[in-house]
């Protein structure tokens, strides 16, 4: 993790905690090694918002989730985090 805001709590009364996470790795395809190397905006409820806020940054973790819009009217992307483990592979892995 490499961004972290403070913890919100929604009108519904649910714990949101967004958070920007750095993918490193490298991945076959089409028979050819791929090194990708982005940055992911994600998002944590509930349960999952208390475990983002207890991650230090710079922890690599390894992710599962669902990407889906950032709202309603929005085409962008967020990933929302379903589970999380810390790893000691090089670099974050995201699944989703």
């Amino acid at each position: 993790m490499v961004e972290r805001a403070a913890a919100r709590v929604t009108p519904a009364g649910v714990r949101v905690v967004e958070a920007q996470f750095h993918c490193l790795s490298e991945v076959v395809e089409g028979g050819m090694a791929r090194t990708l190397d982005f940055r992911v905006d994600a998002v944590g409820l509930g349960s999952m918002a208390t475990e983002l806020e207890r991650v230090g940054l710079g922890i690599e973790l390894e992710l599962e989730g669902f990407l889906a819009p950032r709202s309603k009217r929005s085409a962008r992307l967020v990933l929302h985090v379903t589970g999380c483990r810390r790893t000691a592979a090089a670099g974050t892995v995201l699944e989703t």
